[in-house]
């Protein structure tokens, strides 16, 4: 046994693929495994000879499982719960043909892809009770149970000429009967063992059912995927012998499909039934040698449009266009409903005809016709509409309610206040549905004196609002407050009733002095004016005005500045760093605060100090920034220059180096050398740094031991000399103080680099441009030749 379960796991795990021919019972696959086992054939030749014969892997799995749950009671006889679940015949819920089950849309047949969906099987439930009109059969598991006074468990499947053979009894006729008289049946032969069953007051009782239930070969003919015989358990029914052959294929009936016993027509199954009306009578439980026959079909009709399923549906001779119509789920909300077209295939052309409703019960339609049913009108045929200054705009139907336009309006709630009555607009489609406009003094018509207009279909009224037909009313806050924008325009707003919806005033803002520009509107005057507006002046105390006109009040577009203090400074912070007793942050005391004062703050310098090479970083201001801006986009439109830098990678980080000497400035304060500081200038004072810098076009950029014997030719030499492409002429020496100097004889000082440029790289002419050169010379001179001649 432990053979056989090593196979059904090998086997489970690789079966991957479903049956498309006969298939086998649970018992019979079990004989296979027994006889793969002592076969020597390869796995994967065993999982190909078991799928060509049906098994799947749920079968395995089923069988693996009872086995596990039988393994205990295999040597007994005893028949348990666990080992009287019913086992199926056939397949397992897999589908046994793989067909591709296409979307049902509206190039479908309704219904042809329910037998090709891997969810609906149609596989029928092996543990509800056996029906009391289910004929047993050859292969069929009866089991018997005995309790009471004695008790006895046996359990026998029917033998091939239809008997089960009890032991001390010997054999019983079974095939063909039913449950009920099986159990009658068998009660009278245990009765001749257990006399007390047939006592009028019994003391031991009898139970038989049914265990394991046999298996049937049914044919499967007509228009489907795969036709054949098949192995099915003796619950299937018609749809799931259809579907275990694939589905009905493209030409196959769906409304005709029969089922022969005997050589007779025993039942005719219309799929449509069990669709549409949920009528499965025609799914009846097939029997041994049955053929289900699917004929092709007669009448397809295709209906698109405004229905609820737009497709391809299977009709029978005496179904008419209604029932297409129910078929395909009736109208949609929006569908034209009088008439339908029809297009339909003549002997040499098409032919359309126009299906009114009161035929549709009547009119009969043939393979191939095409249906459409088409929308309703998108537009209206009573509906008016106002809109614009009234309490409810909105559509409003033309009936007896509303048939003139002073109708209108009163449905509407009548004009809102700001409405603009002496002019409005009412619209009118003309006959070609175009559209015309006419003015009208809905006031006058409101109170009577104006004659009521008689509105028509698709009138649509406008009433305009005053306050739309203004520019945008607003006033300018600027200046020291806290939310400087425009404002919307309000009567009577004074200007602390305006700084206050502005957040109130900055402490940087002078309460001295508050401006008001007004501007010039005279529209009497003819006269160009050389005034172009009106500026007024205030003060303020603690919010009010104090000084000018106290009942002033703003107009439109008024602008109000609040002036900044003149005495009003933030504090503005420089930093110190290197050597100095006390480096760090220093707040400027005084507007032009210099060097010297702030190194003297900070406890002057060290012994270690390096002073030539001291340096200020300074940040550039907004106006700095755009004119350096300026400046390299002139430099970039201009071309190529002749310097070996290039603009793109020059630094453009918003800040520069300030090159100075420190030590005038220490020994003459106030002198030119003292500079002014800034708000966040950063100085530096680096100590002694004894060494050279040489870069650029040199044969190997290095640093070198200052000395002071050296020139700028003999530090160049340490470097290896100039490198290709150097320009020598221009070579420059950039000090640590951020000064620079250009030429040979520049003094070198500890700290500082030595810049060698190169020269800009010339592109080399091509042989095309040699050649042309070459021409233009050739005639240049023949030119003078003849000339001299």
């Amino acid at each position: 046994m432990s053979l056989i379960r090593r196979f059904i796991l090998v086997t489970a795990a690789l079966l991957l693929v479903v049956a498309a021919f006969a298939q086998m019972s649970d018992q019979q696959l079990i004989e296979e495994l027994k006889r793969y086992s002592t076969s020597g054939l390869s796995q994967e030749k065993i999982l190909t000879e078991l799928a060509s014969k049906g098994v799947t892997r749920e079968q395995l799995e089923r069988i693996k499982a009872q086995y596990d749950a039988s393994k205990a009671a295999s040597s007994g006889t005893v028949a348990t719960p666990e080992n009287r679940v019913r086992e199926s015949a056939a397949t397992g819920p897999d589908q046994v043909v793989v067909v591709n089950a296409p979307t049902q849309g509206p190039g479908e047949v309704f219904g042809r892809t329910l037998f090709s969906s891997k969810n609906l099987t149609f596989q029928p439930s092996l543990n509800l009770p056996t029906p009391e009109n289910y004929q047993l059969g050859a292969g069929d598991e009866i089991i018997v149970d005995i309790w009471g006074n004695s008790e006895y468990n046996f359990r026998q499947r029917i033998s091939p000429d239809g008997n089960i053979h009890i032991p001390n009894i010997g054999p019983v006729f079974l095939n063909g009967l039913d449950i009920k008289e099986a159990s009658t049946k068998i009660r009278r032969a245990f009765s001749r063992i257990y006399s007390d069953l047939a006592a009028a007051s019994p003391k031991t009782y009898i139970k038989t059912s049914l265990g394991n239930i046999r298996s049937i070969q049914v044919n499967i003919m007509g228009e489907v995927t795969l036709p054949g015989t098949y192995t099915l358990s003796s619950f299937a029914t018609v749809f799931h012998a259809l579907y275990s052959a694939g589905g009905i294929n493209e030409i196959g009936s769906l409304r005709d499909i029969k089922v022969y016993r005997g050589g007779k027509i025993i039942a005719e199954t219309d799929v449509y039934d069990y669709l549409l009306r949920g009528d499965n009578s025609g799914d009846i439980i097939l029997k041994e040698g049955d053929l289900v026959k699917v004929e092709p079909y007669k009448k397809r009709v295709h209906i698109t449009g405004a229905v609820k399923r737009p497709m391809w549906y299977e009709l029978k001779d005496n179904e008419p266009l209604e029932t297409l119509i129910q078929y395909a789920g009736n109208f949609t909300s929006n569908a034209f409903k009088k008439n339908i077209r029809l297009t339909r295939k003549g002997d040499t052309e098409l032919k359309v005809y126009t299906i009114e409703s009161e035929i549709f019960d009547s009119f009969m339609l043939k393979d191939g016709d095409e249906v459409t049913a088409d929308q309703i009108l998108g537009r209206y045929e009573n509906r008016v509409s106002i809109s614009g200054s009234v309490f409810r705009p909105g559509d409003y139907a033309l009936d007896s309610s509303i048939k003139t336009l002073k109708d209108l309006v009163t449905k509407a709630e009548g004009p809102t206040e700001e409405a603009m009555l002496t002019r409005v607009l009412l619209y009118r489609e003309n006959a070609d549905l175009t559209t015309r406009v006419e003015s009208i003094d809905l006031e006058k018509l409101l109170n009577g004196t104006k004659p009521d207009i008689t509105l028509a279909k698709n009138d649509r009224l406008f009433v305009p609002n005053k306050n739309e037909l203004r520019d945008e009313l607003f006033i300018t806050l600027a200046g020291e407050v806290k939310r400087p924008s425009n404002y919307p325009f309000v009567y009577s707003m004074s200007i602390e009733d305006l700084i206050l919806q502005g957040g109130g005033l900055l402490e940087s803002a002078s309460r001295a002095r508050v401006d008001v520009s007004r501007r010039i509107k005279n529209p009497l005057s003819t006269e160009e004016s050389l005034v172009q507006s009106e500026v007024f002046s205030f003060n303020l105390h603690r919010g009010y005005i104090v000084n000018g006109d106290k009942n002033f009040v703003l107009r439109p577009y008024d602008i109000v500045v609040v002036r900044r203090s003149p005495g009003y400074e933030v504090q503005k912070n420089v930093s110190i760093n290197g050597e100095v007793l006390f480096g760090g942050t220093y707040t400027l005391v005084e507007k032009e605060e210099r060097i010297s004062s702030v190194i003297k703050r900070a406890g002057g310098l060290t012994t270690g100090a390096y002073i030539k090479g001291a340096r200020i970083t300074r940040i550039m201001t907004p106006d700095e920034y755009a004119q350096m801006q300026a400046t390299l986009k002139l430099t970039r439109d201009r071309g190529r220059g002749s310097d070996s830098i290039s603009v793109e990678s020059l630094n453009l980080s918003g800040v520069y180096q300030i090159g100075f000497d420190l030590a005038k400035a220490l020994s003459n304060p106030g002198g030119e050398d003292d500079l002014v500081l800034k708000a966040g200038d950063a100085i530096s004072i680096p100590g002694m740094n004894n060494v050279v810098k040489i870069s650029g076009a040199v044969m190997y950029p290095n640093a070198v031991a200052y000395s002071r014997d050296m020139t700028m030719n003999d530090y160049i030499k340490n470097a290896g000399g100039y490198g290709f492409r150097a320009r020598k002429n221009r070579a420059y020496v950039v000090y640590m103080n951020g000064k620079v100097s250009k030429g040979p004889a520049s003094t070198i000082e500890p700290g500082c680099e030595i810049i060698v440029p190169y020269k800009p790289e010339r592109d080399k002419m091509t042989t095309g441009e040699v050649l042309g050169l070459s021409t233009s010379i050739a005639s240049i001179a023949a030119l003078i030749m003849a000339i001299i001649r």
